[in-house]
């Protein structure tokens, strides 16, 4: 029985890992896949790369599964359009929409000064090393 694999933790269900993503799954390793993208952008990306990055989210918008969270982000993409200059650009534009959606359903915000450190090159005390 499918109910038998999961187990109880702190009075919460956990759900095995080979099953199906719920929408906070996949809204984390979304986000998650998104920044590190972003994070290793081209400093100075050509012309080309910065079309095909402007394409990525347009298509990305309309394909995401979350139908109610794709709307959402082509809401934002009217409103702010890719920075795709370089990747510092992109890196802040991708942290404030983020933000923007934290903010819309109660979570905190994230200091965009830090992106570098959180999606490519790790903290500064060495953690991550």
């Amino acid at each position: 029985m499918a109910s038998d694999k999961r187990l109880l933790l702190s009075g919460a269900r956990k759900v095995p890992e080979d099953c199906p993503l719920d929408r906070d799954q996949l809204g984390s390793k979304t986000w998650a896949f998104l920044h590190t993208m972003a994070a290793y952008y081209p400093d100075q990306p050509s012309s080309q790369q910065q079309t095909d990055m402007t394409n990525f989210f347009t298509l990305f918008s309309r394909f995401y599964p979350c139908e109610a969270c794709a709307s959402h982000l082509r809401k934002q993409l009217k409103a702010s359009p890719p920075m795709v200059q370089s990747q510092t650009a992109l890196s802040q534009w991708l942290c404030w929409v983020h933000n923007n959606v934290n903010k819309r359903i109660g979570k905190p915000q994230f200091d965009c000064k830090q992106v570098n450190a959180r999606w490519r090159d790790g903290w500064p005390d060495g953690s991550c090393d």
